[in-house]
């Protein structure tokens, strides 16, 4: 018996579209994006027993963060390699984050094509700065409901 295929063709740092929603958003009772963005898979966790692919999502901005918010500036060879020229410039919010599971998601498109991703230096950087949203356990939405 082989083992069972994720839906989740993504490794973790793939940049593709996702229709994230907003912290902001949620607390106005809101439960869809008005629209798709480019968005960082920052964890891509297998489930192998399960067959599931539990996802941590971080939004991808060219507007720099607002009041309340935390981002990190993406570096232009960074910019490039996520598959976002356009930007001039480009933020990825590490104040809260979306979670999917890829199976079941009405939001995830396993069948798209990434628009790039990020480097591993790069990653290592989000990952560091999103820990503590693990630890303090919030900024979570939870796209899963």
């Amino acid at each position: 018996m082989g083992a069972t295929r994720v839906a989740a063709p993504f490794p973790s740092g793939s940049v593709i579209t996702y229709p994230y929603l907003w912290r902001w958003q949620r607390e106005e009772g809101r439960f869809n994006a008005p629209k798709d963005r480019p968005t960082c898979l920052a964890i891509t966790i297998p489930d192998q027993a399960q067959g599931l692919t539990h996802l941590v999502l971080l939004a991808i901005s060219g507007t720099p963060p607002g009041d309340g918010q935390a981002a990190l500036e993406i570096p232009v060879l960074e910019l490039r390699r996520a598959g976002l020229s356009t930007f001039k410039r480009g933020w990825i919010t590490i104040s809260e984050y979306n979670y999917d599971v890829a199976e079941r998601s009405f939001h995830f498109d396993p069948n798209q094509t990434a628009r790039g991703s990020f480097g591993p230096g790069f990653m290592n950087q989000i990952r560091t700065a999103i820990r503590p949203l693990f630890t303090a356990a919030q900024d979570r939405i939870d796209r899963t409901l």
